[in-house]
């Protein structure tokens, strides 16, 4: 018959492709169950607020149309659910596919059953599927996952949770037009069953046998696969456990299958006592505590409490004296086991010939060293028993005082189990290799010695005293062929001729008086010996390892190995050499017993997160060392350098793992910033500058201390240190941009984010998110254009009311100081967000208020035809502009403080920009020209580009452009005025608005000699530079035609006014005007544009005239 897992027969195929998914489906929920977004919990109060209209649970589909109607009535809320869509589809689609993998399972499984029962598979029916030893192993575990997943789904992501998630899928996807989604049934399968992991959470009534009946499954099956469970061992486990006491052991992973299947046929739980007493009898009559999957721990007191058959049949194994004497058996067999243990991992014990000589009984230490750390981990888990529940507690204190539970002990025995079973198996894998050639090496040896002793007694050779001796000459002879016709392949037959051989050479030694010549008795000894290492070698057998294999599991402690963290830590931190032996319990750990199709697609992705969860656990352990020698890097700033040689010897650069350092590195200089940089409002005078210059010196002393150590651990200290400081930086730059962004970018899409070294995240404590949204905003607050004056000459700002100094440029290289080039850059990056986002509030608000203001915009055009032609001089000028400026008096305090906003936050750039090119040109001059002058080239070519098109120009998927900007921005060489922040569509009288709002602020301000332009009255503030500037980036962001009618709207202003003033004999230049002319001087400047853009406006004679008033 063909072979059951053959690749031509389908049959087996098929249900092995299905068990073989199954696997991949749990590893998948068990990955996601890490990334399920927070928002779906709806935890927080600020998260029900926003969030409560447009998550919903499965109340949802009793009325789609009342949920989304609420939502069309509200444009804000439609706003919310397509920004929320955007951000949250990507993962809904993940967590989606992986629900319908579950579905698709059963449904898989389900129709392999009825193939099988309608004859599609030849010669093939459920009973000789499960008459195959391998066909019942894939039966068994394909019902047997199923429950599995139910189970971890239900335990990992919560029944609201899930609901909400499929809810959102189904409103965001475009599944459930499609004909062929299953999506109802899925959310049939996966609805809440009630069922919360949280401890003390009441049991919904009938769970977990309701939820596994959702998609019926044939009861004929479910009852022969639990018939083979109760009565088989299908996984022939029994042979690796020869003891009858450690037959709970050996059958302990059909347990679990038998108790997850039990949950598909809830009647022999409730009501079939025999059954219930012979499983209990055969897998349960010394243990209560099992682990399902990979770790994943049932205490059956718990599970089994709603079931009265089973409850009933336990009673017996949970008998106060029963769990005395099984935890008193554990006792003794640990106080015996771990000095055996220790002899046999002392230097140069196991030797080759005695691991041969012994394998039996090194195979029985190694059963019972495993079986005592199974029954002791699992049943006094701390997950196992539910602190609320009086029982198990109970229970538990009695197994933790009757088997003298010490978990150092404990944890001391695994280690040395792990280390002695590690060495064996590394012995035995190289004596499987040599096995042959040794083989027929003692073969060799001993039939030369055979043939040499011939030679002996047929008298050519010369030997004292041996006789010449016919008989024995034939007979060495003989006995020299017998060993070399013995055959390495046919090991049994070479077992017991070489046994015979053996008592053939004692016996000649005895007849023949052979013991009086000492020489022959070597010879005969000799080749005894080496007949008896055949009789070993041929004895090492791949059963061996096998059995190694089997015993040695450790997948059940996949989580529980967690609660031993810190005394492993303990035991690193006491003697660091500890962690070679911490190796061997990992890989113990590692070897789990998942079984995946080796030519499944699925294998690498379950390989990758199981291997990927393992070396995260490791890393975890090991972190203790950075940890140990972060703890000593405070102490090394404060020594001298001339102590600094005692150190060299106490750190030793073998325990550290980069990554290690890296991580405690990116935890402790987050944390400092994070506290570092929390400021106080209402502070007189600002914490800004005060905690900016503690943060330096704690950074500095990070700095410092990173550059000592990086020669005693040797690693690139420097290199490490920009690494991980620019990472946290830019992360925290892009969780605060976050707020500005419809599509927000998730811890799992940034690029500046790891697992393996993650940056901590902490909770906001104002409206910022995180300490480069703190730092902006008090730098913000404290120069405030409504109250601090700009002076650009001394590039400081001033108190208005006090005229005391508040900030001046020394600012930046604080910043500089503290955060490097990358805090710098950072904070630059924010301030573009928020001119963006001002600029287009700004725009809103003209659009909506001002141009939809039927009143106003009729002003506008009353204005427009009273100036024109623009060339011209308005008649009446006085009357017509303040006329205008008089009407429109309310509309501009709002246009007001976002102009001076975006103004501010310009200045700021400029002084970052500044700080940042002299930085670089200080501290790197060559790529400070280097930059510059492929700059310059770069604008060159391209102005030529376009003045000539047949000359070269970056093509589209170059991304040179691109590139170097970021490299320029770093640099500081760019200008922030000259950026196009936001795109823009025409709008109507935009020049005539700015203009009045131009003209509405120029009372308010006066000329000083020594300062430009200063605010009349500090109660009706107005600060020049940002004025100036903001209005100029507001302008840039339209067609030039826009700053053209503008800037002729002024001159025309200019000019009217003076000719009125001429008219009228008045000597002086009216401030207005002087306020007009100071705009167009300081427009040029920014711009560095040409005089002759301002003089095209306003004739060169005017311009003289105000120099003079100046």
């Amino acid at each position: 018959m063909v072979d059951f897992l053959a690749e031509n027969n389908l049959c087996g195929q098929a249900i092995l492709r299905i068990v073989s998914r199954g696997n991949a489906i749990i590893a998948e929920l068990l990955r996601l169950s890490e990334f399920i977004p927070a928002v779906f919990r709806l935890k927080d109060k600020s998260d029900q607020q926003k969030y409560g209209d447009i998550i919903c649970d499965f109340s949802y589909f009793k009325g789609p149309e009342y949920y989304e109607s609420k939502l069309e009535a509200k444009p804000e809320l439609q706003d919310l659910d397509e920004e929320f869509r955007e951000n949250n589809i990507e993962i809904l689609t993940r967590f989606y596919l992986a629900f319908e993998s579950v579905h698709k399972y059963v449904v898989d499984l389900i129709r392999y059953l009825d193939d099988l029962n309608e004859g599609v598979y030849i010669q093939q029916t459920l009973e000789t599927v499960l008459l195959n030893e391998d066909g019942k192993q894939l039966l068994c575990e394909a019902l047997y996952l199923y429950g599995v997943m139910l189970l971890v789904i239900d335990q990992k992501m919560e029944g609201e949770v899930r609901e909400r998630m499929l809810v959102s899928y189904y409103r965001y996807s475009a599944a459930r037009s499609s004909a062929d989604s299953n999506l109802d049934d899925i959310c049939k399968l996966l609805r809440s069953t009630g069922y919360s992991s949280h401890p003390g959470a009441k049991r919904p009534p009938n769970y977990p046998e309701s939820y596994f009946q959702r998609v019926p499954i044939s009861p004929t099956f479910i009852s022969m696969v639990i018939g083979r469970l109760r009565s088989d061992d299908i996984y022939n486990q029994v042979s690796a456990y020869p003891l009858p006491e450690h037959r709970s052991t050996a059958l302990a992973t059909q347990a679990a299958m038998l108790c997850v299947c039990l949950y598909f046929t809830p009647s022999i739980l409730h009501t079939q006592q025999a059954k219930m007493r012979e499983i209990v009898d055969k897998y349960f009559p010394d243990n209560w505590v099992i682990s399902i999957y990979m770790g994943i721990t049932v205490n059956l007191v718990e599970a089994w409490e709603p079931y009265k058959a089973a409850k009933t049949a336990l009673n017996y194994t949970l008998d106060t004296a029963n769990i005395k004497e099984q935890s008193g058996r554990y006792a003794a067999s640990v106080e015996s086991l771990r000095p055996q243990v220790q002899q046999l991992l002392k230097e140069g014990f196991l030797r080759e010939e005695i691991v041969l000589d012994n394998i039996p009984k090194l195979l029985n230490c190694l059963r019972d060293c495993n079986v005592a750390i199974r029954w002791l981990m699992l049943h006094t888990a701390e997950s196992a028993y539910d602190p609320n529940n009086k029982r198990l507690r109970q229970i538990k204190d009695q197994v933790i005082n009757d088997s003298k539970y010490n978990p150092k002990i404990l944890f001391q025995l695994l280690l040395d189990t792990a280390q002695f079973e590690f060495i064996l198996k590394e012995m035995f894998k190289q004596m499987l290799a040599e096995k042959q050639l040794k083989w027929e090496s003692y073969k060799k040896e001993g039939s030369e010695r055979m043939m040499e002793l011939a030679e002996v007694f047929s008298g050519v050779k010369p030997l004292t005293r041996v006789e010449k001796n016919e008989n024995l000459q034939a007979w060495f002879r003989e006995i020299s062929k017998q060993i070399e016709s013995l055959n390495y392949e046919d090991s049994t037959a070479a077992g017991r001729k070489t046994v015979q051989l053996i008592q053939a050479l004692v016996e000649v030694q005895e007849f023949h008086q052979l013991e009086s010549n000492l020489q022959v008795c070597q010879f005969l000894a000799d080749t005894r010996k080496f007949l008896h290492q055949m009789i070993r070698t041929i004895n090492i057998k791949e059963e061996v390892l096998i059995t190694m294999q089997i015993v040695g599991d450790l997948s059940y402690a996949w989580q529980i190995i967690d609660s031993f963290t810190s005394i492993m830590q303990e035991s690193i931190r006491a003697n660091p050499f500890m962690v070679t032996k911490l190796r061997a319990t990992f890989l113990k750990v590692s070897q789990n017993g998942l079984f995946i199709f080796v030519n499944s697609p699925d294998l690498l992705s379950v390989s990758q997160f199981y291997s990927g969860e393992l070396v995260a656990y490791v890393r975890k352990v090991l972190q203790i060392i950075p940890e140990s020698m972060f703890t000593s890097l405070a102490k090394i700033i404060k020594l001298q350098i001339a102590d600094t040689d005692k150190i060299r010897d106490t750190v030793d650069p073998k325990q550290l793992l980069e990554d290690g350092i890296r991580k405690e590195l990116v935890k402790r200089v987050a944390y400092a910033l994070h506290k570092g940089l929390i400021f106080n409002p209402k502070a007189k005078p600002s914490e800004l500058m005060p905690k900016l210059k503690e943060m330096a010196a704690t950074m500095d002393g990070f700095y410092r201390s990173f550059e000592y150590i990086q020669d005693y651990v040797s690693i690139y200290g420097l290199k490490i240190w920009q690494e991980e400081v620019s990472r946290i930086i830019n992360y925290n730059v892009e969780q605060e941009c976050n707020s500005f962004l419809r599509t927000k970018i998730q811890d799992w899409q940034s690029v500046y984010q790891s697992t393996h070294i993650p940056i901590p995240k902490y909770p906001s404590v104002d409206e910022s998110a995180t300490f480069i949204g703190r730092l902006c905003r008090e730098i913000l607050r404290i120069t405030d254009p409504k109250t601090t004056c700009y002076i650009d000459q001394l590039n400081t700002w001033y108190d208005m009311r006090t005229h005391q100094e508040v900030t001046n440029n020394r600012l930046f290289s604080e910043i500089q100081d503290t955060l490097g080039t990358f805090g710098l850059n950072g904070l630059d990056r924010l301030l573009c967000f928020m001119i963006v986002k001002e600029l287009q509030n700004f725009l809103t608000v003209l659009q909506k208020n001002i141009l939809k203001d039927k009143a106003v915009v009729d002003i506008f055009k009353a204005l427009l035809s009273a100036v024109n032609p623009v060339k011209g001089i308005v008649a009446n000028a006085s009357k017509v502009y303040v006329n205008a400026v008089a009407k429109t008096q309310k509309i501009w305090p709002a246009y007001l403080e976002a102009i001076m906003k975006v103004g501010q936050m310009q200045i700021l750039r400029q002084q970052i920009a500044n700080e940042l090119n002299y930085s670089c040109k200080f501290d790197s001059k060559h790529l400070a020209a280097a930059l510059d002058n492929l700059n310059k080239s770069l604008l060159s070519d391209i102005e030529a580009h376009y003045q000539d098109p047949s000359l070269p120009y970056p093509k589209e998927d170059n991304t040179l452009l691109y590139e170097i900007t970021a490299y320029l921005e770093a640099a500081g060489i760019q200008n922030p005025l000259n950026k196009i922040y936001i795109t823009t569509k025409r709008l109507p009288y935009f020049p005539i608005v700015n203009f009045l709002f131009l003209i509405a602020q120029l009372p308010k301000l006066q000329n000083n000699k020594s300062q430009g332009m200063t605010c009349r009255k500090a109660a009706d503030p107005v600060d020049w530079a940002p004025l100036v500037l903001g209005l100029l980036t507001l302008l840039k962001q339209f067609h030039s035609r826009y700053t053209e009618q503008f800037l002729a709207l002024i001159g025309q202003f200019i000019r009217s006014i003076m000719e009125q003033c001429t008219s009228q004999k008045i000597p002086d230049m009216p401030s207005d005007v002087v306020g007009a002319l100071m705009f167009l001087e300081d427009y040029v400047r920014y711009t560095k544009l040409p005089r002759k853009v301002a003089e095209a406006h306003v004739p060169s004679f005017v311009f003289d005239e105000f120099r003079t008033v100046l």
